[in-house]
């Protein structure tokens, strides 16, 4: 019985070195595949954060206008925001939205620090004639 344990130990070997050089190329492979699809996903999450913040910013200038007889001439960039703040609306924390009243209608723009200047979606407006978040650089 020692002997044929012995003889079945014998036999037994390791990985060779090739066989671990594929193992390490496939895990290569798979994550220079895996890793920009995570940082798209990340860019994606910050637009929807933009957009989130334009969504409440514009339900917050909706409110103004209806304590304002209809008007949002109000909000005008320097004393926009404190406006709609006043209306509740919460600030995301990496989020920069400005604001643009006339007497008939507003637009808003969202930019978020995380993106980098030249990128696609560096900033989204929401102007009050569209009525949905679009990815513009100005409105």
């Amino acid at each position: 019985m020692f002997q044929r344990f012995h003889e079945m130990r014998e036999r037994e070997e390791g990985f060779t070195l090739i066989e671990l050089l594929v193992v390490i190329l496939i895990i290569a492979i798979l994550a220079a595949i895996a890793i920009p699809v995570f940082l798209r996903q990340r860019e994606k999450g910050w637009v929807a954060q933009s957009q989130s913040s334009l969504k409440n910013a514009a339900t917050a200038a909706e409110s103004y206008a209806t304590g304002a007889n209809g008007s949002y001439a109000g909000l005008t960039a320097a004393a926009g925001m404190g406006l709609l703040e006043d209306e509740g609306y919460n600030a995301s924390p990496d989020v920069t939205v400005t604001v643009l009243g006339s007497a008939t209608d507003y637009c808003l723009k969202a930019t978020h620090a995380s993106l980098a200047a030249g990128h696609d979606w560096k900033a989204s407006t929401y102007d009050s004639d569209e009525g949905e978040p679009t990815i513009a650089d100005a409105c």
